[in-house]
């Protein structure tokens, strides 16, 4: 098979539906902003789209790095889905393009850890009933305020899945030197933690291997859980690559667990000098990793 089509087939039925069902769209979010409890100063109103709803929240507090937050909060009918930033074998990332903002040097989107959900042609990544996007913006004036614009891509799924579209614009103003607490806050704790700043109780990634030959080769992942029942991993390869969603195998009573996904030849040999990210979640917390194959 084809590297290219190995690499996007998961995207073939989304695409299908959509040539079928068209586009649920809704225009800039209008009215005057909302305050919020917590660390939240201001929010958009709400856009109401098939089967959800979304909104764009700023913070008064700032990150860790010293840049100003925001959040996309999105809540969602029962029955139904929004995917991660790498969906699995089937579905569409979401996207959000800041262009037309100003005073913005860089923005940044963190990922609250996701599930694995079944479908009737595979299995996905994402979200269900609502999920908060923590946001970090860095200006290119910290003393002068953020203007966000947010023009918002997405999937909303359940048996088919409906593309959806949404605009947001929002003020940040000049942070007060608070941490961030309340609604955001709890989105970013939700934010799988880097290796070198796991909590104790964060899963633990330990080997990343290729095993099997050239014959029947596999990705096997060995990691330690707190709470190996609700374990899980998800593989995400550069250059265009696709690793199907690895399979637990083993666990022990000790927390270690085995995962393997299997690999196609050319995936295999392809892979080999490549660093994938492995993103480690459980009840007890969630780890981001990455790991270079030999």
């Amino acid at each position: 098979m084809p590297k290219a089509l190995n690499a996007t087939m998961h995207l073939y039925r989304i695409f299908t539906v959509v040539a079928i069902i068209g586009l649920a769209s809704a225009g800039p979010a209008r009215g005057e902003p909302s305050r919020e409890p917590g660390d939240a100063a201001a929010a958009t109103p709400w856009v109401e789209l098939h089967a959800a709803r979304a909104r764009l929240l700023t913070s008064q507090a700032k990150a860790a790095n010293g840049a100003r937050l925001a959040g996309l909060e999105i809540a969602l009918d029962d029955g139904w889905k929004t995917y991660w930033r790498m969906p699995g074998d089937a579905g569409v990332p979401p996207d959000l393009n800041w262009e037309g903002s100003t005073n913005v040097a860089a923005v940044k989107v963190l990922y609250p850890a996701p599930k694995r959900m079944h479908e009737a042609g595979g299995e996905v990544i994402g979200y269900k009933h609502a999920v908060l996007l923590p946001i970090e913006v860095a200006p290119q004036d910290p003393t002068q305020p953020v203007a966000l614009k947010l023009a918002l891509e997405l999937g909303i799924c359940r048996e088919i899945c409906i593309p959806a579209t949404a605009s947001f614009a929002l003020t940040i103003p000049p942070p007060l030197t608070a941490s961030p607490e309340g609604r955001i806050a709890a989105a970013i704790a939700r934010v799988p933690r880097p290796e070198a700043g796991r909590h104790p109780s964060d899963p633990e990634l330990k080997t990343v291997t290729i095993e099997g030959g050239k014959t029947k080769p596999r990705l096997t992942i060995a990691a330690h859980f707190h709470g190996a029942a609700n374990a899980d991993v998800f593989i995400e390869a550069p250059e265009g690559l696709y690793v199907s969603l690895p399979q637990k195998k083993a666990h022990g009573a000790d927390g270690s667990v085995r995962f393997e996904t299997e690999l196609a030849a050319d995936v295999a040999r392809d892979l080999k000098g490549k660093t994938l990210t492995l993103t480690l979640v459980s009840d007890q917390g969630a780890t981001e990793a990455r790991r270079t194959l030999r």
